[in-house]
């Protein structure tokens, strides 16, 4: 294992991470690619897979695709079992309207460490999954299946698994515990904001009471979360970590958006990433 790595941690957050996919962008345009290590959580995932595969601007598009896409949500779905968003309809967009060019992620992927952040539907904890060309889309959605939104849960070698953003929403520590000696999290949440327990954590800690395990994940998600928080903000003396983040609240949200709001969200993260790489090279 590489000691002294250079880890990009890519945020979940639904269709706020328009934000993120304009950085990752920007990062293409000027080709920086220092890292040596990739973990994606959630929609931190999906940008993630189309950065991989050098497909400028090719996650936007298909954001933009599902966004408009009337199969993507209904509410008549919602106590489904697809549930509001269709997360299956990814898989369509990544095989045919927006093809994910899964060769050149494989490529990439030969030098360096990919990871996608997942949540075992069985245990409640993080599994840190490596990508391959027989579960790659399968692990993204696996870590974007959101309980109650989407379908729930996703199987992927017989083993069902739900959103990242549950078992390790900000996997800083985990990233530092494997070697990393320099960490960039791109974060779709202002860099020092902390979370309460949301509706939905308390909800379903009630609706999954006889599950202990899965109760006690949606119970302490936001615990995780502002754990994630101030190890970034107090980092051991020989970790050096990074952020990019938003002034302010981004304009789409988790669940509503519309495509200005994500076009917007995206402009944004060209503009914040661009900055980013700008201080970088006046640094040196």
């Amino acid at each position: 294992m590489k000691n002294n790595k250079c880890c990009l941690i890519v945020e979940g957050g639904g269709f706020k991470t328009g934000f993120t996919t304009g950085i990752l962008d920007a990062f293409l345009i000027a080709g920086f690619k220092p890292f040596d290590q990739f973990i994606g959580i959630s929609g931190g995932a999906i940008s993630l897979s189309y950065f991989l595969s050098d497909q400028y601007r090719q996650c936007i598009k298909a954001m933009k695709l599902l966004a408009k896409d009337e199969q993507f949500t209904q509410f008549t779905r919602t106590f489904g079992s697809e549930g509001y968003m269709d997360i299956d309809f990814l898989r369509e967009v990544a095989d045919k309207e927006v093809p994910f060019n899964l060769a050149v992620a494989l490529e990439k992927q030969a030098n360096c460490e990919v990871r996608f952040v997942t949540t075992n539907r069985e245990t409640g904890q993080a599994h840190y999954m490596i990508p391959e060309q027989n579960n790659w889309l399968d692990l993204v959605i696996a870590s974007s299946t959101l309980p109650f939104v989407t379908k729930g849960n996703h199987t992927v070698d017989d083993v069902k698994y739900f959103d990242g953003g549950w078992g390790d929403p900000l996997p800083v520590k985990w990233a530092y515990e494997q070697g990393a000696k320099k960490i960039l999290v791109l974060r779709t949440v202002p860099q020092e904001q902390k979370i309460e327990q949301s509706y939905a954590d308390y909800f379903a800690s009630i609706y999954y009471k006889n599950e202990p395990k899965l109760r006690d994940a949606f119970a302490n998600s936001h615990t995780r979360y502002n754990e994630g928080v101030e190890f970034i903000m107090n980092p051991p003396s020989d970790l050096q970590i990074e952020q990019i983040s938003p002034i302010k609240e981004l304009k789409s949200t988790t669940y509503s958006y519309t495509k200005k709001t994500i076009m917007s969200d995206y402009r944004y993260g060209i503009d914040k990433g661009l900055y980013y790489i700008a201080q970088q090279e006046y640094a040196l």
